[in-house]
This record gives structure tokens, sequence and C-alpha cells, in this order.
């Protein structure tokens, strides 16, 4: 926990080393298991990879929740049991509705994994509102060009803010959202300040660099600092104003408390009954297949 009146706690992500693949984990953690609607946070990469080696996940089911896709280097390419085939490049994003059950897999195009490549980017998911868990399932894929991007501070040398989801700084996002949400994505350089915008529940991670967060409110209390690849979540309420102490990349996240969720390996939801049933379903193949990569699938761990 911290004792800073803008910030509740740090987290130190759980690093997974998946070879020449490393990710790291920031929710859900212990003591903080959602930030608003957002129940699962994980850094991936950078990585580079020798040619035949890269993404490789097989089919895999989801229910009651959506999932999140950005990249920053890199592309991956998605298939859905809806029949949906679309590759996510740096800037897009990747919304998919899981609902009352889908089943994708992440691969690579061949053209990219027969040469040396590389992947950075993040993977979220967001709860659903109890009325929208089983909604049908649904794909969504936002073209970079498509996301608002701002100057905050000025017009030439302010900060560049991308609202991925939400709205803030006097923009919305296309992108659509089931509750209350924020995503936000910003590159400061180096002695640069931008002051975060509200939400409900927010959490703040370090892609990249180092930044202090100060009380923008007046108060002389001490400025915290945050290094790369660390997870703070902010105090309810707190007027945060971040400066670079290097050039960094951050991503603020938020939103409305939805209540809390259970959690089982692929699946989310606010009933546990729900998941055992789709633990259940999984196991027997009651879940559709994906047109064109129906022959592999992650079995259901123990």
């Amino acid at each position: 926990m911290s004792d800073s009146k803008i910030i509740d706690l740090i987290i130190e992500p759980d690093e997974k080393d998946l070879g020449e693949f490393t990710v790291r984990r920031s929710l859900p953690a212990a003591g903080q298991r959602m930030i608003g609607p957002w129940l699962f946070f994980d850094h991936m990469g950078p990585a580079t990879f020798a040619p035949g080696q890269g993404v490789a996940v097989r089919p895999h089911p989801h229910i009651n929740l959506s999932t999140v896709t950005y990249l920053f280097e890199g592309e991956i390419l998605h298939r859905d049991s809806l029949g949906s085939v679309g590759t996510i490049r740096p800037g897009d994003i990747n919304l998919m509705v899981a609902g009352k059950g889908i089943v994708h897999s992440e691969r690579e195009r061949p053209e990219v994994n027969e040469v040396e490549h590389r992947l950075h980017g993040l993977q979220l998911w967001l709860a659903l509102p109890e009325e929208d868990e089983e909604t049908e399932p649904a794909f969504y894929h936002y073209p970079g060009e498509d996301l608002p991007v701002v100057k905050v501070g000025s017009d030439i040398d302010g900060v560049t803010v991308r609202v991925m989801m939400g709205s803030a700084y006097g923009v919305t996002s296309p992108v659509k959202i089931h509750a209350d949400t924020l995503y936000v994505e910003a590159d400061l350089k180096q002695g640069q300040s931008l002051a975060l915008p509200s939400a409900d529940e927010r959490g703040l991670y370090l892609v990249s660099g180092k930044v202090e967060a100060r009380d923008n409110s007046g108060d002389a209390s001490e400025p915290v600092l945050i290094d790369k690849h660390k997870f703070a979540v902010l105090s309810p309420n707190a007027d945060v104003q971040l400066t670079a102490l290097e050039d960094s990349r951050l991503a603020l996240i938020g939103g409305e408390n939805i209540g809390p969720r259970h959690l089982f390996w692929n699946f989310a939801s606010s009933s546990k009954q729900r998941i055992e049933q789709a633990g259940q379903d999984w196991k027997d193949g009651k879940f559709p297949k994906i047109p064109g990569d129906e022959e592999e699938f992650i079995p259901l761990p123990d």
C-alpha cells in the first residue's frame, strides 16, 4: 500500500516468461482485482522472434467479458467463431465482445512468421455489466486513424494523447463501451506534464520511462515516483498531474465499479455457476468452431 494522498497502491506486475516472450500481468493482483470494469491487464513484450517463432495462440473460449488488444509494434492475426478474420497493427484496437460465448485464436500471417519480427502491446479484459453478460458475441476492429488524438497543453509542444475508449480531453472514442469506461494512452517527452482525466476508479501503467505524480489541487504533499512496468492505483477523486523525468509512454484505464467478478481461466462472470457451466461446455465441445482454424484447441485446465 501507499501513504500517498493520490496513489493507493503501486503494483509490481507478475512476469511470465514464455521463452522469447515476456508478459507482465498487473490485473488481477492481490489487493486489487479490478479497476472500474477492467479485470485483466497484460503488457506483452517487447519481443523479437526468430523466423518460424512467434504468436500461435490456439482456439480458446471466453464468456461474459470483452477483450481489448492494442499493439505498439508488430501484428496479430485474429480469427473467431463468428467468422471474423482480421489483422491488428500498431495503433488499431480490436474489441471482441464474448457475451454468451465466443472462441478465438491469435496467430501470425505466414509472411510475418517466416522472417524475424517483433511484437509489443497490451491485452486487456473488460467485465460486461450483468445485464449485458449474455449478449450476442461480436467483433469490432477500429483502425488507428479512427481513434482521436489530441495535443494537451499546446498545439505545438503539448503532450500527445490518444483516447482509446470513453471520453477525455474534450474528445470521445468511437470504440463501443457497455459501461462508463476510460482508456487513454499518452507519450510524454522528458519535462512534459499532463493532468489526468477523472473517473470513478483509475489505474496508471508505465509502459516505458519514468514519471513523477503530484497532487494538482495545491496540496504540498511529496510527489510519487512511478517507474516503468509499474501499475499505480490512483486514489478516488485525486487530482493528479504527471511530469516525465524521461521520455515516457503510459496507459490510463478506469471507469465505473460494476461489481466483483468470478474468474477462471478465460472466463469471467458475476455467476460462479455460469463459469462452471462454460468449463463443462468447453470440455463437451459445445462451443462453436472457428472457420479455418477448427483442428487445434487449448484444453480446459484442471
